[in-house]
């Protein structure tokens, strides 16, 4: 039995925002979905679910995040901030002819999505997290935290913030620091146990130095690391970078939401070997207090950070299933 037009047909957009302009691919029709990529990817790790959630009656959106793909970049490292995103993520949802939305996102897409929510209240309706857990402003510094990090190794976040020096291991070698990213926090993939950790730069290193090398995670085949380095290649990584040389300023910019929760119905996903999720095991603790319109969360077990891509069925199940329990 063949599927419905709609679940099959995927289009790509140019859409005007603050950015200049942001490309999404969208399927579907019915109740905007708006689904919001991490670091270093595109709308294509969306690719499962746009049939998915067009199949179950959504109008699913994926974008390329500012600095990343075909939508815009702009020069000055300040024009990533996080308020300058959710700007543009209104802007899609408005260009697109809507008023509402429900926004998803994974790793930096999730703190995005967070963050929209928690902003533009009157524009996003509900938010789904993937991978990274909410954990409202507060604290010190970013940049203070991360730099204390490791000891006498180096933060991944702290090795980015310079202009140019990530770029510089990247660049040279777009696809095969790719792969190895990729693998190394992959459920499949990723380091033993005990073996020096792939977040941390040793003194005078490199990231790469302790990527795994010679095979792909299950979820990545040939074909798709060719379409995320193709995009990279020509772009180069400086766009996705200018992501974490704003964590300083977005706490700056956002300590008027100190603490502040968000009420939206709520969903998280994480991975039960993602850093991101064990790390964070308090702020998931949390949620009864920091998402109190929280319907479910879920840790797959098994899994990494890449978490749509590593068990699409699975998450797919989930999303679809907690939008169509949402309040219409």
């Amino acid at each position: 039995m063949s599927q419905p037009a709609q679940a099959t047909e995927r289009t790509h957009r140019l859409v005007p925002s603050p950015a200049g302009r942001i490309h999404l691919v969208e399927q579907g029709t019915g109740p905007l979905v708006l689904l919001l990529h991490g670091f270093p990817e595109s709308w294509y790790s969306w690719r499962h679910q746009l049939p998915a959630l067009a199949a179950a009656g959504y109008r699913a959106v994926a974008v390329d995040v500012r600095g990343y793909g075909r939508s815009a970049k702009p020069e000055d490292t300040a024009a990533y901030r996080m308020l300058d995103l959710v700007e543009d993520n209104v802007a899609v949802v408005h260009a697109l002819g809507e008023r509402s939305a429900v926004v998803v996102g994974h790793d930096w897409g999730a703190t995005t999505a967070a963050n929209t929510a928690l902003l533009r209240p009157d524009v996003f309706r509900a938010v789904g997290l993937l991978s990274v857990p909410y954990a409202p402003r507060g604290g010190p510094r970013p940049g203070e935290i991360f730099a204390r990090m490791g000891g006498d190794e180096e933060f991944y976040v702290s090795y980015f913030q310079e202009p140019g020096r990530a770029e510089s291991e990247m660049e040279p070698d777009i696809r095969g620091w790719l792969a190895g990213f990729y693998a190394a926090f992959s459920g499949d993939t990723m380091p033993a146990p005990g073996a020096p950790d792939p977040h941390f730069i040793g003194r005078g290193g490199r990231l790469r130095d302790r990527f795994p090398s010679g095979k792909l995670p299950a979820w990545l085949g040939e074909d798709d690391l060719d379409v995320y380095a193709g995009e990279f290649e020509r772009t180069g990584m400086r766009g996705a970078l200018n992501r974490y040389r704003n964590m300083d300023r977005d706490w700056a910019d956002l300590a008027d939401f100190d603490g502040a929760p968000i009420p939206q119905p709520s969903l998280f996903i994480g991975g039960a070997l993602d850093a991101s999720t064990t790390w964070l095991a308090d702020a998931i603790e949390a949620y009864p207090t920091t998402l109190p319109g929280l319907v479910s969360s879920h840790v797959l077990d098994g899994c990494g950070h890449w978490i749509q891509q590593e068990r699409p069925d699975e998450v797919n199940r989930l999303l679809t299933g907690w939008l169509a329990a949402l309040p219409a």
